[in-house]
């Protein structure tokens, strides 16, 4: 959807044409190269994006009308500081909604896979380093353009609101510039759509084909069906992106959460609790589910995102079943003792044989 509102915008094409443009090219790379060109494409992808979200803000904030943005900031209705008297408790529960969305972030496969795929234990801090600057320079900056973007297209149509960096770099940016910060728009989508298609294809075929459907299958044999998943991905995505209605925000939003929900506790309990079990693991992920999908459906979204319910429910249940029936199991025990020492020394291994094992 992204792809086609952005090709829609600048080179006023048909929004369906837009959409099926974009998921050939996705498809072609990652079919092509697999996690490797993922992972290389992704280096170049952020580069570009973290070039339009420092530089963009200064070039529209240096170029916007100082009148405009006095008003903003000086008028009795200030747009920047919409709180009603008496709305502490709305106020609250907002800010707790907003909050959580940092809980989504344990839950995302297309994540948590870098890091497991790095070459050493070492590496780790820097992998921490890296990520973690390039969380706050990409969330700042997109603050700001969204708040320079308030006072700037206050009367765009309904649902035109998520186009407003793209109005922003045509409207402040050389024309001989604006191919390069759209390029970074597109780059953002291409690497999320690609990482989430390879995840999702690599977790059908090695959990379910290899696992159960055929344990025997070679690896040409498994690299034809991983590709195959990758299509059929695809394809599904591409029929629900055709609804043009639909809101990207709201969209993401809700698989953000439904991610958080049903992943996140799992990830940290299976980290710091050496209690974890394969029944509370499913348990807490089919309820933390559960709960996410009927806040959603029964409206109660509106006054707090539905991950946070979900994700405390998830995390409840997994800390009962992991009191009332925990793990047992001698081999986890020394596992994550290893991984504990590892982790303690740090991330030092006492050994090269040891090296890759904390990670895998």
């Amino acid at each position: 959807m992204g792809a086609g509102k952005l090709f829609e915008s600048m080179f006023n094409i048909d929004y369906t044409t837009a959409v099926v443009i974009g998921m050939a090219v996705m498809i072609f790379y990652t079919l092509l190269g697999g996690f490797l060109a993922v992972c290389w494409t992704d280096l170049f992808q952020a580069l570009l994006m973290v070039f339009a979200i420092v530089v963009l803000p200064f070039i529209a904030y240096s170029n916007i009308d100082p009148e405009i943005m006095n008003k903003a900031f000086t008028s009795k209705e200030n747009i920047f500081n919409p709180i009603p008297q008496g709305a502490f408790a709305v106020v609250l529960i907002s800010i707790i909604s907003s909050v959580a969305w940092g809980l989504g972030y344990f839950g995302q496969p297309h994540i948590l896979v870098r890091f497991m795929s790095v070459k050493s234990i070492k590496l780790l801090p820097r992998s921490i380093t890296i990520a973690m600057v390039w969380v706050v320079i990409s969330l700042v900056g997109a603050v700001v353009i969204g708040l320079l973007g308030i006072p700037l297209y206050a009367d765009l149509p309904n649902g035109d609101e998520e186009k407003v960096l793209i109005y922003m770099i045509a409207d402040f940016v050389s024309p001989y510039f604006i191919g390069v910060l759209l390029a970074a728009i597109l780059a953002a989508i291409m690497s999320t759509i690609s990482s989430q298609l390879l995840v999702c294809s690599s977790t059908l075929t090695e959990d379910i084909y290899a696992n159960i459907i055929k344990p025997k299958a070679s690896g040409r044999e498994l690299l034809f069906v991983s590709r195959l998943f990758v299509l059929i991905i695809s394809l599904v995505a591409l029929v629900l992106s055709f609804d043009k209605s639909s809101n990207i925000f709201n969209l993401v939003k809700f698989a953000w959460g439904g991610f958080g929900a049903a992943f996140g506790p799992l990830v940290l309990m299976a980290l710091y609790s050496r209690k974890t079990t394969w029944y509370s693991a499913l348990a807490g992920m089919v309820i933390g589910t559960i709960v996410m999908l009927v806040w959603y459906f029964t409206g109660l979204n509106k006054y707090m995102y539905e991950i946070v319910p979900g994700f405390l429910a998830n995390l409840i249940v997994m800390l009962i079943i992991n009191a009332v029936k925990p793990n047992t199991d001698k081999e986890i025990d020394e596992e994550y003792n290893r991984v504990q020492s590892y982790l303690k020394a740090g991330y030092t291994p006492p050994s090269k044989d040891g090296d890759n094992n904390c990670c895998a």
